[in-house]
């Protein structure tokens, strides 16, 4: 195959996988666009090379019991997830509340706060809850580097997209902490919040902390924790999950207080997606990176 060819149809997967498929099912009324993500997700073969390289790392690490359902529940979470893009363009805070339920509840408004989520699930509506709850919250995003989408210009736009609609659904700009946490700190004094997403990979940055994960070491970003611990600064953990059966979110607010110990403060955060994860391995989309995540025996 030629370069050019296999070019061509990496855009058009991209197209298909990123805009069309999730588009088209956004368009419909969620129980019948729900519907035909969960045909999509059982006979078509989107995501397949995504989809192998997790499946091979959940399984080598004994978290796959049936491999076919195993793959059709990550298929499905994953379209949901892209088509969240365009519901939170389309839908409002009502139809927020009628198709998702909430557990927990934010900080007060005003308070200064770390929140932390994980890359299971799908997310989006979490970061609309917390607006519409009265938080004045910054997503930490990596910079979108283009290096790293060559050849992929659907791939780039959509990423592109996708961070703007996050800084649209907070109602507050992102903040890029790649050359220091100073935007971070300066968010805090103002009396608003942080998000990250704190599970990738630690060869991303500078300092990393050690924490057992499904009884395996995994080493994790540090710079937060250190900052919540030395600041005294509140940290909330969140996730947000979709039930496959019927298609409803559901939202899990959990308030950890503030804490003297980054070793305590890490085990509590990523017990949390510890258990995410036992509930439901196929809905941790970092199961690609299994082998940057955790330790090697």
């Amino acid at each position: 195959m030629s370069a050019a060819l296999g070019r061509l149809r990496t855009e058009a997967r991209d197209l298909a996988e990123l805009v069309l498929l999730p588009g088209i099912a956004s368009l419909l009324p969620w129980s019948i666009g729900f519907r035909l993500l969960r045909r999509l997700a059982e006979v078509a073969r989107p995501y397949s090379d995504a989809g192998r390289s997790a499946l091979a790392q959940a399984h080598s690490r004994g978290w796959v019991g049936d491999a076919a359902h195993w793959t059709r529940v990550r298929r499905l979470v994953t379209l949901v997830d892209h088509a969240d893009l365009y519901l939170a363009r389309t839908r409002s805070d009502r139809w927020m509340a009628r198709h998702m339920d909430v557990e927990g509840s934010w900080l007060p408004p005003g308070q200064p706060g770390i929140i932390f989520t994980f890359h299971w699930g799908a997310g989006m509506w979490g970061l609309r809850h917390a607006r519409a709850s009265g938080l004045r919250a910054h997503a930490l995003v990596a910079p979108l580097d283009g290096a790293q989408f060559a050849g992929r210009r659907v791939l780039l736009a959509y990423a592109r997209a996708r961070t703007a609609e996050v800084a649209r659904a907070l109602g507050c700009p992102t903040l890029d902490i790649s050359s220091s946490l100073r935007p971070v700190l300066q968010a805090l004094r103002r009396g608003e919040q942080v998000v990250a997403a704190v599970d990738v990979p630690a060869d991303l940055v500078s300092a990393s902390q050690e924490v057992e994960l499904l009884g395996m070491t995994a080493r994790v970003p540090r710079g937060l924790l250190r900052l919540a611990v030395d600041q005294r600064v509140p940290v909330t953990v969140y996730l947000t999950g979709l039930k496959p059966a019927s298609g409803r979110r559901f939202l899990r607010i959990h308030q950890l207080g503030v804490h003297d110990s980054v070793d305590t403060l890490a085990a509590q955060v990523f017990g949390h997606l510890d258990r995410a994860i036992r509930e439901d391995p196929p809905s941790w989309h970092f199961w690609g990176e299994a082998e940057r995540v955790f330790a090697r025996p």
